[in-house]
């Protein structure tokens, strides 16, 4: 193998073990996949310091706070010591609106910068991309009514689960990226000047 296709593997094996390690709990090892110094993540419900997301993640957790992932097709633009990875995922969570146990599922891709630490893969800074989602009662017999006007505060690609977010308690972020946008259209932008300054 190349070291280009060395290194594609060892970036593929990082964002799968973010979705295993974060979604089991397993923050010792989850918080080796992070830039000592520069880690970043933002989310609907979150955005900061990756040690400050391990921590609210794992609090989350503690709590029953049930948010999974699922993973599909990759792909890595590595120049030198940097790389941008795109990852197809779905976001799943179970929540409770209004004495109703529902699922929200979001469908979209990861977007991460990733900078060589030490001899290895680091992420620097993961923003996902939002292209659609859907809500489904669990029990399909119950009825569920959404407030429109709080639905439609969120962007398309991820209204409803911002919706059961706002509804749990987390102040949701508006604007972030969806499939086609300004916003997109930046970080596109911010990737190509990420691996251009390698």
């Amino acid at each position: 193998m190349t070291q280009a296709d060395t290194d594609r593997q060892e970036i593929r094996q990082l964002v799968e073990n973010w979705a295993l390690w974060r979604d089991a709990g397993d923050w010792t090892r989850f918080a080796t996949l992070w830039h000592p110094r520069d880690g970043w993540m933002n989310a609907t419900w979150f955005q900061g310091s990756a040690p400050d997301f391990i921590k609210a993640s794992r609090e989350g957790f503690e709590s029953g706070v049930s948010i999974l992932h699922f993973l599909g097709g990759h792909t890595a633009d590595v120049s030198g010591d940097r790389a941008v990875a795109q990852t197809k995922m779905t976001i799943n969570q179970r929540a409770d609106i209004d004495g109703v146990e529902v699922d929200v599922v979001c469908t979209g891709r990861f977007y991460d910068f990733l900078a060589r630490h030490k001899g290895r893969w680091t992420l620097v800074r993961r923003q996902p991309i939002y292209e659609k989602d859907r809500l489904d009662t669990v029990d399909p017999a119950t009825r569920l009514t959404l407030d429109p006007r709080l639905l439609n505060r969120y962007p398309t690609g991820y209204r409803h689960l911002a919706y059961v977010q706002t509804k749990a308690g987390f102040t949701v972020k508006d604007g972030l990226p969806g499939l086609t946008g300004a916003a997109v259209e930046q970080l596109y932008s911010e990737g190509e000047r990420w691996l251009t300054a390698a």
